[in-house]
């Protein structure tokens, strides 16, 4: 790639969302929650949404799958744009209400987190595991699946999901949210034409002062570190700098 820059920030995010690779995936309704975010963030700011792709869940039976801040926002975002219903389901059991002795200080607790989008109304389950979507004239019209249990932690430190028996059912939907997370940034056109090297998760490798593998490239945020909070992402934009203010400089004042 011909380069017309003495330094480059990549801070593009990591926005590679992970699919569902199930029957019916391809229907109409079954959509990633970043295709419906950010379309009422359009609304909310007065700027139009592309004519024949809007989602919306007004008026519709709504299942959100996957938990975390994304879903959350859907569950929310779906509650006030008047919903009949809304359903949040995730794979793993449900977390405990407060840290056990597995989890302590100073570890991060994973315990059971209630988001204000919660409160306003819906429902939650867990252990649910979705097997395929169906309907008709192309459009999503039932969600089947099954419920599972983990058995206990083995020697790669995982444990085992196993369906269980006679718990498998099936759903009306008009709308599916795939809140299931994200696998980096997406490698295909800048970072690929670039050629700066990736580690093993598939994020931008770079080394202490933020740059990649190509001089004068560097990289912070969900682009370097994986989906990661607005903190991280702030704080590793000023380390960036800095490593960017060096390597034009010289040396560095920046903190």
């Amino acid at each position: 790639m011909r380069r017309n820059f003495d330094a480059l920030v990549l801070s593009g995010g990591a926005t590679q969302a992970r699919d569902l690779p199930v029957p019916g995936r391809e229907l109409d309704g079954v959509h990633f929650a970043m295709e419906y975010l950010p379309q009422q963030n359009r609304r909310g700011a007065g700027d139009p949404v592309i004519p024949g792709k809007e989602i919306t869940a007004r008026g519709k039976r709504v299942v959100i799958l996957g938990g975390g801040d994304t879903g959350s926002d859907c569950h929310g975002t779906a509650l006030r744009q008047g919903a009949v219903s809304v359903h949040s389901w995730e794979l793993l059991p449900k977390p405990p209400a407060e840290r056990t002795s597995s989890m302590p200080w100073p570890n991060w607790p994973m315990i059971l987190r209630t988001s204000s989008s919660h409160e306003e109304g819906g429902f939650r389950d867990w252990s649910i595991s979705t097997k395929r979507f169906s309907g008709s004239n192309g459009k999503v019209e039932k969600l089947h699946g099954v419920r599972v249990e983990f058995g206990p932690t083995d020697a790669s430190g995982r444990r085992p999901m196993n369906d269980i028996p006679g718990s498998e059912f099936e759903m009306e939907v008009d709308l599916v949210l795939l809140a299931l997370g994200f696998l980096g940034p997406e490698q295909n056109g800048m970072i690929k034409n670039l050629g700066v090297q990736l580690d093993a998760r598939g994020n931008v490798a770079a080394d202490k002062d933020y740059m990649t593998s190509e001089p004068g490239i560097f990289a912070a945020g969900d682009m370097r570190r994986g989906q990661s909070l607005v903190v991280w992402a702030i704080s590793e934009g000023r380390q960036a700098a800095r490593g960017v203010d060096q390597y034009l400089m010289g040396s560095s004042e920046l903190p």
